[in-house]
């Protein structure tokens, strides 16, 4: 175990049962006391995000460790008490029954450097004694989860994840600051002086206003629906699905309007100036951001970079991009979880899921399986849908029950859990350690446990107490979705580790749900390109145990991110 005093560190060997197996020592530096000791096999310590940092901006690279604040958000979680304090000061003053202090308020990230991963977040300290108390503790929580083994993984997993998301931000995401400028002149065109809008924005909010006839603001959306009632036309939003069904003269202008308008707010002039230095962009990565387990970031729109504005991330000189994608990634992860035999087969292949679904079970009508299968993980299940969900009930009974489990339990306010055994947020008015049936877990396959992919959105609890329904499709979804974020950490965890392995100058650069974008020299490529798919094959291996599913990639090897697709 390691903890930071200052520049230096106080450190202690640990025994099985979490205890110090030998003496207390205080070093004075913290970067030469880990760079001396590569024998250790795990690091345990506070937070990777206060340690790591400075670790790797001295060249020292940790293996494994044990992140303790990541532990206990997940050991709250599978104890229903998502939401407390997740401090190791708040687990140590439950250990002893003392007044819980709340968690500091989360870091602000600063566009274009690192310094906030450099700075500990005041009131997150604990006494070196206090920290060995709470990972102790924390070592007899994972003995009594429903499944140990699995919540052990998990753990080991999300902190895997922390070391990945800290050297993410240190190498960066190759990015061309003058192919920027570039395109944000030919899409945006001139920028005016004191900051207004650049003059196509100008020109499409004129023609905006001429097609009703008065001014109208199209970066108001109060004041576009205002101007359609006016014209006639009951319009819910300003959703571009739902303005391209109107025949009216400003949808055109209005739509393209708010794509370019987008491309300005989120990625524009500004963005560029604050987030990218030296030719990289730095996002600060937040592993388990959300309640499924997926990542995001902390500014800088990481996870949203439109594709016309991938052409600006491009490979250093003599360097290449391989950017995988995880083919059909949660459709193969509910068959591995629900362990249903035909779509395990079906799975068990690298060609095209859906095609081979609907040879099955479909008459080989391709849309209407993706329809069912996706429908079945999301909740959409009514008109159509429910008519191919019936069939593939009939085919699939095992994977169908599987969603319909957890969704059930969802609507009665149950918990459930992911594979590994991340849990789903308590249903409101569970009570104060919100249990509701935590023992029985939903979705459970015969000798299992039951209860991102194509870029779909995370599920939302909604109000368990007033639409159990709409709970029922979060749980239902949950389950799914969250299973593949832990297949996706092993993944990351695998990948990195044969990277270091085979002494490569690859480099991890990005990650979000079921792509990953590997930075490496040209000659390196066909290495990486195995890389990724061995470390997708021992993930699902890993996290699900031997089952005949394959988790394959598409993969290109591009010099600029939007050649990838």
């Amino acid at each position: 175990m390691a903890t930071a005093e200052g520049g230096g560190a106080l450190l202690a060997p640990l025994g099985g049962d979490g205890l110090p197996a030998g003496p207390v020592l205080a070093e004075p530096d913290l970067v030469e006391a880990v760079r001396s000791r590569p024998d250790v096999v795990r690091w345990v310590w506070r937070s990777t995000a206060d340690i790591y940092p400075r670790l790797l901006a001295a060249g020292v690279r940790v293996e494994r460790c044990y992140d303790v604040e990541c532990a206990e958000l997940l050991l709250l979680g599978h104890e229903g008490r998502l939401g407390e304090p997740r401090s190791a000061a708040a687990a140590f003053a439950r250990l002893h029954h003392a007044p819980v202090p709340p968690d500091p308020p989360s870091r602000s990230a600063e566009p274009g450097s690192q310094s906030s991963l450099f700075e500990p977040r005041s009131g997150t300290d604990v006494p070196f004694d206090a920290l060995l108390a709470v990972y102790a503790e924390q070592l007899h929580r994972h003995d009594a989860a429903a499944h140990p083994a699995r919540m052990r993984l998990l753990t080991a997993s999300e902190s895997a994840g922390m070391l990945v998301a800290t050297e993410m931000n240190r190498a960066g995401l190759p990015w061309r600051a003058d192919v920027h400028r570039e395109l944000l002149h030919e899409l945006l065109g001139e920028r005016y002086a004191g900051g207004g809008e650049p003059r196509r924005l100008a020109e499409l909010a004129d023609d905006v206003s001429s097609a009703f006839g008065r001014r109208v603001r199209p970066d108001l959306p109060a004041d576009v629906l205002k101007a359609f009632a006016q014209a006639g036309f009951k319009v819910k939003s300003t959703r571009r699905w739902e303005l391209e069904e109107l025949d009216h003269p400003a949808v055109e202008p209005l739509v393209a309007y708010k794509k370019l308008y987008r491309i300005w707010t989120a990625h524009g002039w500004s963005w560029l100036q604050d987030w990218v230095r030296d030719g990289r962009f730095r996002p600060e990565y937040q592993p388990g951001g959300t309640v499924s387990g997926r990542w995001t970031t902390n500014g800088g729109g990481a996870l949203q970079i439109p594709k016309v504005i991938r052409q600006a991330v491009v490979a250093d000189e003599g360097w290449r991009l391989v950017v995988a994608d995880a083919d059909q990634m949660e459709p193969r992860v509910l068959a591995a979880i629900s362990r249903d035999r035909g779509l395990m087969e079906v799975a068990g292949h690298d060609g095209d899921l859906y095609k081979a679904l609907s040879d099955r079970a479909f008459h080989g009508d391709r849309d209407h399986a993706k329809i069912a299968l996706l429908g079945a993980i999301y909740g959409q299940t009514s008109g159509d849908g429910l008519k191919n969900l019936a069939a593939l009930r009939r085919r699939f009974p095992q994977a169908v029950a599987y969603v319909d489990d957890a969704a059930k339990a969802g609507e009665e306010g149950r918990l459930v859990r992911t594979w590994l055994g991340r849990t789903s947020p308590p249903a409101a008015g569970a009570g104060e350690d919100g249990e509701a049936g935590i023992p029985q877990e939903a979705g459970a396959a015969p000798g299992g446990s039951g209860p991102e992919g194509s870029g779909d959105p995370e599920p939302t609890p909604g109000h368990a107490s007033s639409d159990a329904r709409a709970r029922g499709r979060f749980t239902r979804n949950f389950v799914v979705q969250g299973s593949a974020a832990d297949w996706a950490l092993l993944l990351l965890a695998a990948l990195r580790r044969t990277l270091a392995a085979g002494q490569l100058r690859a480099e991890l650069v990005f990650f979000q749900h079921d792509e990953v974008i590997v930075h490496c020299p040209a000659e390196e490529t066909g290495a990486v390109v195995e890389a990724i798919r061995a470390a997708g094959e021992l993930a699902g291996r890993t996290a699900f145990g031997a089952t005949p599913v394959r988790f394959p990639f598409t993969t290109a090897v591009v010099q600029r991110y939007s050649d990838a697709k």
